[in-house]
């Protein structure tokens, strides 16, 4: 590989380490994140005490209804009354489930705490249960609870009390609320669409006689825990998160990687819960203010990703004029789907929920948006084996690039056609005059009509839609359950041996299309290195260019096979585009060209490009001259 490659490679290493400096934390940042450890420390103490009277409270409760042979009637239900207030009529009754659903979801509702406590969907599967359907949440793994503060001062949990099918019928259930006045209650009201939106409204009837008179707002107790859904664990922790939309479209999000908490003040559009192909999304109607959101990795051994809490604020009208709305969106990270919600909608009032699709940063984003997408969906509408429609896009985004790469080449090999030149000038000045030297190659290189950076910055054009493909296919649901070939699910890796010990950087298995790109990029490095002049003095480099695609091999082995398989794809028409190239640029047709080029410059006036350069260079040497005489002096 040729300076000018390196160069390139130098020059995108320059912008990773960069943007990674620039993300680093400052002091502020560090500061603030202890500050947010501490806030959680101060929580969970908060938390802890809160507890141990609700279960003080419970316990109560609970005495009363467990111990009816030790009591009479009437004190059981004196006791009863004390815990529960109004809502003593709601304290005891047995759990009973309601189903709600389409072709797309299905939804178990319970009458303990009225909500929805199972969500499946039937169109996927989890990894490795090819019978039951995709469980978001079962009966166990979350909690949706609303705190209600009653007119004689206790404060009840929806979540503990006892809800009445007041309607259900085939898109709709009404759970009602009752109090011991026959007049006022509260309804949750489900009404599910044809797609994966469900509509949530909270009604109030006459609550004013029941509830205390300043209540404006109720407090929102919102848990989840994330089931495993896919083989590559460690993928699905990376692209799981709590994601949440402020009120004008700026998205904010939890720590993907470690334990987090973040306090809200401005007002927040919609909660998402995701994982790598899933979401549990909760919308307001108008706005959630005073928000506070946890999140928490699980142990591997608990078959859990992540454990999400949001805990919020949301209006409320106990007269009952005005109704408390939300949407749950319930369903996949599939872009099309999300981006569908706002169709049609005003700018201000969109949801951006495609943007619980990770698609990298904002150039790639763009890309992956304008052309990445609208290409898939393309290839995937005609009908086409995933397979091959990877491939085509292979094809497609060779053929985009074709120039860039064909500029890059080009430049290489006017680069090896004047290595003798380059050699000689090498010569002629020793290393003790650097400055010379570079003046007289620069001179060489504006006669031969080359320019050094015509080689690198072809590299840098080409990068972008590179990393839009690396974003995008680990996310594209489309993949999930696909087979190729011996993979069997071309979203995660495709091993083909496992040892079950775990080896620091590689895994418990070794993926077969990562395995093969390495070794085609291997391939395509020893072609790369026989066509080009090894600098005698750099046998380092040489070496270097073949470890590259070993670091690839540990890189990539736990990434989707899809994408190892686009690689191995893009890197097999890579060779068969360099060896077109070869035949097509002759290296001694390419020398007469440099000559004829330097005919058609001898005379002409440098440029202010190597104007400037040549005195930059006069003045370090003029420099250098007077620090060489001061040390003399001296």
């Amino acid at each position: 590989m040729d300076k000018n490659t390196w160069i390139g490679f130098l020059l995108i290493a320059g912008i990773i380490v960069g943007f990674a400096m620039f993300n680093r934390p400052s002091k502020a940042e560090l500061a603030e994140r202890q500050r947010i450890q501490d806030s959680i420390n101060v929580v969970r103490m908060a938390e802890h005490a809160a507890q141990v009277r609700s279960e003080e409270l419970n316990q109560q409760a609970a005495q009363a209804i467990a111990e009816p042979q030790e009591l009479s009637e009437a004190e059981v239900q004196d006791r009863i009354q004390k815990a529960y207030g109004p809502f003593a009529v709601a304290a005891q009754g047995e759990e009973q489930f309601v189903t709600l659903g389409n072709e797309h979801i299905r939804l178990t509702l319970s009458t303990l705490g009225g909500t929805i406590k199972r969500a499946e969907l039937p169109e996927y599967k989890a990894a490795g249960d090819s019978v039951n359907p995709l469980r978001l949440f079962g009966e166990d793994e979350t909690v949706f609870s609303f705190t209600l503060p009653t007119i004689n001062n206790l404060i009840l949990e929806t979540s503990r009390l006892y809800f009445t099918p007041a309607a259900v019928d085939s898109n709709k259930v009404i759970m009602r609320l009752k109090t011991n006045n026959p007049e006022a209650w509260l309804d949750f009201v489900y009404e599910l669409s044809d797609d994966y939106m469900v509509a949530f409204t909270v009604q109030a009837h006459n609550m004013q006689t029941e509830l205390a008179q300043n209540v404006y707002s109720l407090d929102l107790d919102w848990k989840q825990v994330i089931p495993q859904h896919e083989q590559g664990r460690k993928f699905e922790e990376r692209y799981a998160q709590l994601q949440y939309m402020l009120v004008g479209g700026d998205m904010e999000k939890l720590s993907e990687s470690k334990e987090d908490h973040e306090k809200e003040n401005s007002r927040v559009k919609w909660i998402g819960y995701k994982d790598q192909f899933f979401s549990s999304v909760l919308i307001a109607d108008e706005a959630f203010s005073s928000s506070e959101f946890y999140s928490r990795p699980l142990p591997r051994t608990s078959g859990y990703i992540k454990q999400y809490t949001t805990r919020t604020v949301v209006p409320f009208d106990i007269t009952g004029e005005k109704s408390t709305g939300f949407r749950f969106y319930l369903g996949p990270n599939h872009y099309n789907t999300l981006k569908a919600y706002d169709e049609g909608v005003a700018k201000e009032d969109r949801l951006n929920l495609k943007k619980l699709v990770p698609l990298g940063w904002k150039i790639v984003s763009w890309i992956n948006t304008a052309l990445v997408i609208p290409m898939f969906d393309l290839f995937t509408g005609w009908g086409l084996h995933i397979g091959i429609v990877i491939l085509l896009m292979t094809i497609v985004i060779k053929l985009i690039i074709l120039p860039f790469v064909f500029v890059s080449y080009k430049s290489s090999a006017k680069m090896r056609a004047l290595k003798p030149q380059i050699d000689a000038i090498n010569e002629k000045y020793p290393a003790e005059k650097m400055q010379e030297r570079q003046q007289a190659t620069m001179q060489l290189y504006q006669q031969a009509g080359v320019s050094p950076m015509s080689g690198c910055l072809p590299m840098l054009f080409q990068f972008p839609v590179l990393m839009a493909m690396f974003w995008f296919l680990p996310t594209a649901i489309e993949l999930r359950g696909k087979s190729l070939l011996w993979a069997d699910d071309l979203s995660t890796y495709d091993a083909v041996f496992h040892w079950g010990v775990n080896i620091p950087l590689l895994g418990d298995h070794l993926s077969l299309f990562c395995l093969l790109m390495t070794i085609t990029n291997i391939v395509y490095t020893y072609l790369t290195m026989q066509s080009q002049a090894t600098d005698p003095n750099m046998k380092f480099m040489k070496y270097m260019m073949y470890a590259m695609p070993l670091m690839f091999l540990f890189i990539f082995n736990d990434y989707a096979a899809g994408l190892s398989y686009y690689y191995l794809v893009s890197l097999f028409f890579t060779i068969i585009q360099t060896m077109i190239f070869r035949w097509t640029l002759d290296d001694k047709k390419m020398l007469a060209e440099i000559e004829a080029n330097k005919k058609k410059r001898a005379g002409k006036p440098k440029s202010g490009f190597m104007q400037r350069l040549e005195a930059m260079q006069k003045e370090q040497q003029r420099m250098a001259r007077e620090n060489a005489k001061k040390n003399m002096r001296r």
